[in-house]
């Protein structure tokens, strides 16, 4: 099985239509959502659109349920809240519906999907150093955990007592190890790239494979500009931060 990952599309329609690109020439045979659809970019609703018809499984991230109030406003950053109050009235009440019933956690045979950390789900902490990618690894069943959140890719990798971090390229799965798998963002990459994250998971080969795909960047920022979203939004995008 052929797996495409993403996660952290925030409603940029340019990102993910270039993903999928990359997808369609990949043989992807199942999708995965690691949630964040919405927030910050100027296209909530096409974006939701395009998961639905992907039959993406879909997990909720912390925009998904800053927007359908299962989250304090007060819990975000004051940019983020201008941004979760604009989306909140630029969505339908079906796609707001759609939101709202995402699970906070899916899992197969031999991975399990969050957006923030698998120990506290409803939290949606950062996982971004190792005491918090152990405490995740102490309820982890699965070999690997896929996350998001961070919107920064990489791997944290455990074997026997040892845990360390590497950046995600081409890893290759070991039966003695265990992964916790941050994806990255599609739609607003933080490590300082600003192409899209796009992720294949292949259980064949027993391969998981970063691709950094370039997108017309300058064409969301230019609908942020117009949409009356924060234009830090639309700077930030250039910058990958």
């Amino acid at each position: 099985m052929r797996y495409g990952i993403f996660s952290d599309i925030h409603s940029n329609l340019e990102a993910f239509d270039a993903a999928l690109e990359v997808y369609k020439k990949e043989g992807i045979e199942r999708y995965l959502c690691l949630g964040d659809i919405v927030s910050y970019g100027p296209d909530p609703s096409q974006c939701i659109q395009i998961v639905r018809e992907l039959k993406a499984k879909v997990i909720a991230g912390n925009h998904e349920w800053g927007v359908c109030a299962k989250s304090k406003l007060e819990d975000f950053t004051a940019l983020a809240q201008e941004a979760l109050v604009w989306t909140k009235k630029a969505l339908r009440d079906d796609e707001r519906n759609f939101l709202d019933a995402l699970p906070l956690v899916y899992e197969e045979e031999n991975f399990i999907l969050v957006h923030g950390s698998l120990d506290s789900p409803a939290d949606f902490y950062y996982l971004d150093n190792a005491e918090d990618a152990d405490t995740s690894l102490a309820v982890l069943k699965k070999q690997v955990c896929f996350v998001g959140h961070t919107h920064r890719p990489g791997v944290f990798v455990e074997r026997d007592e040892e845990l360390f971090f590497k950046p995600l390229k081409v890893l290759e799965l070991e039966d003695n190890k265990r992964y916790i798998v941050n994806v990255g963002s599609i739609g607003q990459p933080r490590d300082r790239d600003c192409r899209a994250c796009v992720v294949i998971y292949d259980t064949d080969s027993k391969t998981i494979e970063l691709k950094r795909v370039e997108y017309d960047f300058r064409r969301t920022q230019e609908k942020i500009l117009k949409s009356g979203l924060p234009e830090s939004l639309a700077w930030r995008l250039a910058e990958g931060r």
